[in-house]
């Protein structure tokens, strides 16, 4: 019989990994193609992985819970014929023993680090880019299995070598390494905020997606220089055309005409005109993107967060945006979406106004280089220049804060872009056809 290898697939442009959360079958089981094998999860997405194939489950090589580099093969397939006990249990045997061998060798050749334990890839390049030694990096204590050093226990072991001068720290790695031994586990107890609970405190263990977000959100606070820039727009010429046509534009295209289409649309124009923010930075190199593809952060019933996005959004008109946004945020609600549809952003926006907050300043989502937050629209007094002398008059009026990533974006750049997101809002033309 012929066997089909079943490799844990890469569900984002920099997920290197991923975790099982749930297996739907076991060895034996006869499955048709695109039944549901398993399900898996990374810090982006959670997605149930099909069969492409129809066969016997032979060998399934790793359990529930299990941290699975992609690439790897996770379960062996039969294709034709009976399954055999032995020849099931020889050829499991053999592909073990070629995965592991040929994770180790992919491991070692995708880094300059050769360490004597092992590393997931995504370790790995945290160390390379944070200039970790591999005195240092032998030296973290992991959480994992079998001790193995996990994303936490590298972005810990970062945050409190942060906090010691580097004159400690070169000291520190001159010494012979049975002194160093203890050094991180140490630090890190050190610089850990102590809290007390009361008997009447309530406590609530974060589940692994609040986990996720809570570690993106310190990694991207670590990486980037954040600063944040805010204008006030005014866009009554704009909310005037919504309220004219928003029930014309649902019997026409079934769609609801929120205001996220227009200001994804003013963003993606922007972005065109300024693509330095429409990029990612690795290292000391600036990666221009060439598609726009801009995420929309959605709040999930659980409370959580996650990022769809709308794939090359410069190339849509109105209609085609408010059907991606709206489509993207009901699937993110009922956890439907898809690997394709979380991956591939190259700038996001954050809606602070569906909660009527004014504004805010979020964090900047990596490899992103920019963040934009639009707080809620409000009818306010203005004064306005007539040929009769200044007016008060009320306007509709909207606060943009852009928070970008000041080691490639600088003042003149980042406030240029997000004037001309509010001179495209503020100059919307109320002829627009629907």
């Amino acid at each position: 019989m012929s066997q089909f290898e079943l490799k844990m697939p890469k569900m984002g442009e920099s997920v290197e990994q991923a975790t099982i959360t749930r297996w739907f079958v076991k060895e034996g089981d006869k499955v048709e193609e695109d039944d549901a094998l398993l399900e898996i999860a990374t810090d982006k997405v959670d997605s149930e992985i099909p069969s492409p194939v129809e066969g016997t489950v032979i060998k399934v090589f790793y359990r529930q819970d299990d941290l699975v580099p992609v690439g790897t093969t996770i379960a062996l397939i039969g294709t034709g014929g009976e399954v055999e006990v032995d020849s099931k249990e020889e050829v499991a045997q053999a592909v073990q023993t070629k995965v592991e061998t040929t994770k180790q060798q992919e491991q070692l050749a995708s880094s300059d680090i050769q360490p004597t334990r092992f590393y997931s890839p995504l370790v790995k390049s945290i160390a390379k880019q944070e200039h970790i030694s591999v005195r240092e990096l032998e030296q973290i204590s992991g959480s994992g299995k079998d001790g193995r050093v996990r994303k936490e226990d590298i972005l810990a072991f970062l945050s409190s070598r942060s906090k010691v001068p580097d004159s400690v720290l070169k000291a520190a790695d001159s010494m012979p390494s049975t002194s160093q031994a203890a050094a991180p586990a140490a630090e890190q107890q050190q610089y850990r905020v102590s809290v007390s609970v009361g008997a009447e405190d309530t406590i609530i263990v974060m589940d692994r997606m609040r986990k996720l977000i809570a570690e993106h959100m310190v990694t991207s606070k670590h990486v980037a220089a954040h600063v944040t820039a805010m204008v006030e727009a005014d866009v009554t010429g704009l909310v005037e055309w919504r309220d004219k046509n928003k029930e014309q534009f649902q019997k026409r295209y079934g769609e609801k005409l929120t205001f996220m289409p227009m200001f994804t649309d003013a963003v993606a124009k922007s972005l065109r005109d300024f693509p330095m923010v429409n990029s990612s930075l690795d290292g000391d190199k600036i990666i221009l993107r060439k598609h726009v593809n801009i995420g929309i952060a959605v709040a999930l019933p659980s409370g959580n967060l996650i990022v769809p996005v709308v794939q090359d959004a410069d190339l849509k008109n109105l209609a085609g945006l408010a059907a991606d946004i709206n489509s993207l945020a009901q699937r993110a609600r009922d956890n439907k979406l898809s690997p394709d549809n979380i991956q591939g952003g190259t700038f996001t926006i954050s809606n602070f106004g569906s909660f009527r907050n004014v504004m805010g300043t979020p964090i900047i989502n990596q490899p992103q280089v920019a963040i934009l937050a639009v707080g809620t629209i409000e009818k306010k007094p203005a004064v306005m220049e007539t040929p009769y002398g200044d007016m008060i008059v009320p306007r509709h009026k909207i606060f943009l804060s852009l928070t970008y990533d000041h080691r490639i974006v600088d003042g003149a750049l980042g406030g240029a872009f997000l004037r001309k997101i509010a001179d495209y809002l503020e100059q919307f033309d109320p002829l627009t056809l629907i």
